[in-house]
Order: structure tokens, then C-alpha cells, then sequence
């Protein structure tokens, strides 16, 4: 089988960036949100059913997933190294250490505050569409009920915050590398450097001023155009949150992995900023 490493973390906290980067090395393979996790979970669901679980052992179930990922990365030609991106890998860290054990996974962070004004920002960006983030117009007619609705524990920010929390304090932290938005931004060399060598693989010489990746039928799908567009050079611009202060302020203090001593998780992070400013 191909090498596979895994991208997880939060929404508009640069995996699909990192994606885009990694794609510049002709060794790898990246991409945005895999349908993979979940055709792993309907697979062991299935193994463990009334009807088949007796003929079902781990091993032979743990085959079978495995047959999974190669089936389903059969097409990407000379590739080597496979990263499969979804937010449900940090909620499954003893899954992902059974089945794929040299298996490193790469974890985008970004403080929340800053997570839901990008959000705001792509929904402000078209107004004349419906973004299918949110269900129905009670949850999107104010920046509130917005924020409200996708931090909600089984929506889009809610549950990749509490699956990251779950991730930074398992015993499996260890497999785990938090890379912080910002971070990436202001020195994307340094901090590619850094995951090649927490993957163990050779560095390749990649080009941050010309990245190429685009998704456009999937933000069209959810009609949210933007949502994972990705800029062709890596840059850190400041700029004012458009957030009301009371809804910054309360999601400002939950970036969790400024706590480094209760984990086992590598992670590259600067200090806390206090103002209201961050990359567009």
C-alpha cells in the first residue's frame, strides 16, 4: 500500500492551503474533505451487523477498510505519499492508529473567534444566495444566529472543535502535528519544513508565490462560492474583525492548544494576540 498521512482540524484554518501546498511535491497526493471517513464508518457499521458480525473478525474488518483507502486512491497515478482530509479523523485517532499505524496526521487550527468572522466574511461576500451551511433562513438572518448555528456541537464548527479537543488530550496526541493559520501564513517554509520532518519525508522545494487548487463544484454545491478558494500566494495580511465584539470576545478564548502541558501533540503556534486583527 501508499503511504497515507491525514489532514483534519478546523474549517478556514488552512487544510485546504496545506493541501494545495503539499500537491506541489510530485511524491504526494492532497485534497479537500474525502468521502473516505465516511464510507470507513458505513463499512464497519455494516461489518458489525446482526447478520454478518459473526463472520466478521477485526482483522477481516480492519482489510476491508484498508481495501478502502487503496480502492479509493487506485487513480492518482505515481503518487507515493496519500493525505486524506476530514474533520472526522480527530474524533477516530485509535481507528486511524489500528488501521494506517505509521500514520501521521497533519491538525489545522485556527483560533475560533477568527474561524467564524471567515465564515461571516464568505457569507457577506454573496449575499444574494442561500448558503446551505446553515438550515433555513432562522439560522441565517443575523450574524448571531449564524455564529449560533455552525458552533453548535454537530455542526460544521462545534463538532470539529470538540473532535480536535478529543484529539489534543488522547493518548494518541503523539501521532499529532496542530499547525496554527497564522503560522502557516507568516512563514510557510519554516513550517513546511517542520512537516516534512514530523512526516519523515524529503524535503521538496515548493513554490508559496504560485499555489494551484480550486473546488468550485462543491462550493457551488453548498452555494457558498469562496469557501475553499485558495489564494495564489501565501500572505498574512491584518485586518479588522467585522464580528460584533460580544460574539468575538466569547469565541476568542477557546484556541485550547495554548494549554502545551496537557498533551502529547507536536504543535507549531505563536503566543496569543489580543487585538482584533488577523489575515484576510
Amino acid at each position: 500500500m501508499k503511504q497515507f498521512h491525514f489532514i483534519t482540524g478546523l474549517p478556514r484554518s488552512g487544510s485546504t492551503m496545506l493541501s494545495g501546498i503539499l500537491l506541489q511535491n510530485p511524491r504526494f497526493h492532497a485534497g479537500m474533505t474525502s468521502p473516505v471517513s465516511a464510507l470507513v464508518k458505513t463499512a464497519m457499521r455494516t461489518s458489525s451487523g446482526l447478520e454478518v458480525s459473526a463472520m466478521m473478525t477485526d482483522e477481516k474488518t480492519q482489510r476491508l477498510v484498508q481495501g478502502i483507502f487503496a480502492a479509493y486512491y487506485d487513480d492518482v497515478g505515481d503518487a507515493e505519499v496519500i493525505f486524506d482530509t476530514s474533520r472526522q479523523w480527530a474524533a477516530n485517532l485509535p481507528l486511524v492508529t489500528r488501521i494506517m499505524p505509521n500514520a501521521r496526521i497533519l491538525a489545522c487550527v485556527r483560533n475560533p473567534a477568527w474561524v467564524i468572522d471567515s465564515i461571516e466574511q464568505i457569507v457577506r461576500k454573496n449575499p444574494l444566495r442561500q448558503s446551505r451551511i446553515f438550515a433555513g433562513e432562522g439560522e441565517s438572518s443575523t450574524v448571531f444566529s449564524r455564529a449560533e448555528a455552525v458552533m453548535r456541537p454537530d455542526r460544521l464548527v462545534g463538532f470539529a472543535l470538540n473532535a480536535m479537543k478529543e484529539a489534543y488530550y488522547s493518548s494518541e496526541a503523539g501521532r499529532m502535528l496542530l499547525i496554527e493559520y497564522d503560522i502557516l501564513c507568516q512563514r510557510p517554509r519554516e513550517t513546511m519544513k517542520l512537516v516534512y520532518d514530523f512526516v519523515g519525508e524529503t524535503w521538496f522545494e515548493h513554490d508559496f508565490d504560485n499555489l494551484e487548487y480550486e473546488a468550485e463544484t462543491f462550493d457551488s454545491h453548498m452555494n457558498t462560492p469562496g469557501l475553499h478558494t485558495v489564494k495564489r500566494k501565501v500572505t498574512w495580511e491584518p485586518r479588522d474583525t467585522i464580528l460584533p465584539p460580544e460574539i468575538f470576545s466569547q469565541l476568542a478564548g477557546m484556541a485550547f492548544w495554548r494549554d502545551h502541558h496537557k498533551t502529547k501533540a507536536h504543535i507549531i503556534a505563536q503566543p496569543p494576540v489580543e487585538s482584533a486583527k488577523a489575515v484576510t
